[in-house]
């Protein structure tokens, strides 16, 4: 019976690789120390596998890339250092058995090779994301197949339920297995950082550094969407897959070191780990569900309206009839709407329409509804697992006015321009849209308006319902 002998968080920086740092990476010298001291625990334990989770190689919204040739190789090329390079041999047969548990609890994995990586327009490689942490172990420790993981922008309970399926997979071999989530946290401490400052940079940081430390779990999938959202971290999906491969342990995470001088937080821990008959798993999936039917019975009509218009259309195939909680408001006018579906912050669909098509509000909600969940180009559709896990917001917009420059707002006022026919709009409120000129601009270059034209202009607001 093969086991996960043990996990670490470990950060990339490619600074703190010497022939890339040039004498820069001794400023984050209690990172390096922590990654030799990594290393050197890996070549006591000597593992037959390193499993790692990368945010790096190939990034899809609904998959988990799975590096399935018999080698993979790698540099640091693209940052001035193509002569640190790595050539790891693929653990193919455990790969193999991840996939498999993966395909059996409904988890989408993409099988990388050089050939579906054509397909994808994308390079088979090794990316920074591993390669910084096995530069350093490669220095104590070489025997080792790997199983190069990339993360995908799947819901948390799903990366969860995947690292489930990594350590059922090694259980069912004969591997003595080491486990990595490569992560950084949020890259967003200094006004000098990669993303410039934002105050949630540091709580994020302390909040999982702390959550890890306590191995609190439930902590961790309940920590404030605004403050992730907000961080800029690219790590927190890495560490939902490795509590998942902990599922049914008592954990306590060992800081070896912190440190954010450059602006992103670099964070390296162990992990003790003691094992109980607690199924977190199942605890979360407590919460979610106590979770969903809090948000059926506080939410507003038309955030209701929506939610049980898809999940009708899910369960029956058909759109449903009005209820008794339609408003008058939502019978009588007809108004162009906007729907939205979020899964922990990331956006799962959103369709909508401009100009009403239906005869009221409530109508087009139903129909926009079923239409971000089903039939947005951008994403899978929606099942009825994930209807527990989904945020719905309904966008209803006002009748359009005319409108004089001096009249517009960005934030408050979305824009119509008009010209010979064509015509180009912008909702209000957009990041990075900040004065009139350039939400002007922007909406002629989608109306395909030259600015020299005589155009006319309109304005309308947008009335918000977000899941409470």
């Amino acid at each position: 019976m093969g086991k996960i002998s043990a996990f670490y968080t470990m950060p990339h920086p490619p600074i703190v690789i010497p022939e890339i740092g040039r004498g820069e990476e001794k400023k984050i010298q209690r990172t390096t120390d922590a990654f030799n001291k990594v290393a050197e625990d890996i070549a006591r334990i000597e593992p037959d596998t390193i499993i790692i989770v990368t945010p790096h190689g190939p990034l899809f919204n609904d998959a988990i890339a799975m590096s399935f040739e018999n080698k993979i190789k790698g540099n640091l090329g693209r940052f001035s250092a193509p002569q640190v390079n790595l050539s790891l041999e693929i653990d193919i047969p455990l790969t193999r058995k991840i996939i498999e548990y993966s395909a059996k609890e409904d988890i989408i994995t993409v099988v990388m090779t050089r050939d579906s990586a054509k397909t994808y327009d994308i390079e088979y490689e090794l990316d920074h994301g591993s390669m910084v942490p096995l530069y350093f172990i490669n220095k104590k420790h070489t025997k080792y197949k790997l199983v190069h993981i990339t993360y995908g922008m799947l819901p948390k309970m799903q990366l969860y339920k995947f690292g489930m399926c990594i350590k059922k997979a090694v259980e069912d071999s004969d591997k003595n297995a080491v486990f990595i989530a490569s992560g950084d946290l949020s890259h967003m401490l200094t006004d000098d950082g990669p993303y410039g400052y934002s105050p949630y940079g540091e709580k994020f940081d302390n909040e999982i550094i702390s959550l890890l430390k306590d191995g609190d779990v439930l902590g961790i999938f309940n920590m404030d969407r605004t403050t992730i959202e907000k961080a800029g971290e690219c790590g927190l999906r890495s560490y939902y897959v490795m509590l998942g491969a902990m599922n049914g342990y008592d954990i306590k995470g060992n800081l070896l070191s912190y440190e954010g001088t450059f602006g992103v937080g670099y964070s390296i821990m162990s992990f003790s780990l003691k094992e109980t008959n607690l199924d977190t798993y199942t605890i979360l999936l407590d919460q979610n569900r106590k979770r969903f039917k809090d948000k059926i019975h506080t939410t507003d009509p038309y955030i209701r309206l929506a939610r049980e218009s898809l999940t009708h259309y899910l369960m029956y195939g058909e759109y449903m009839n009005l209820t008794s909680y339609v408003t008058e408001e939502m019978k009588n006018h007809k108004r162009g709407v906007f729907v939205s579906l979020k899964n922990d912050g990331q956006l799962r669909g959103c369709v909508g329409t401009i100009f009403p098509t239906t005869k009221n509000i409530a109508q087009e909600i139903i129909r926009n509804a079923v239409e971000a969940g089903l039939h947005d180009p951008r994403f899978i559709p929606v099942t009825e697992d994930e209807l527990e896990e989904l945020d719905f917001s309904v966008d209803v917009l006002t009748e359009p006015e005319m409108a004089t420059k001096e009249e517009l707002d960005p934030k408050k006022y979305g824009v119509i321009v008009r010209s010979r026919g064509k015509s180009g709009l912008l909702l209000p409120d957009l990041e990075g849209v900040d004065t009139v000129e350039e939400q002007l601009s922007i909406a002629l270059q989608k109306g395909r308006i030259f600015p020299y034209e005589d155009y006319t202009i309109e304005k309308f607001e947008v009335i918000r319902h977000n899941q409470v």
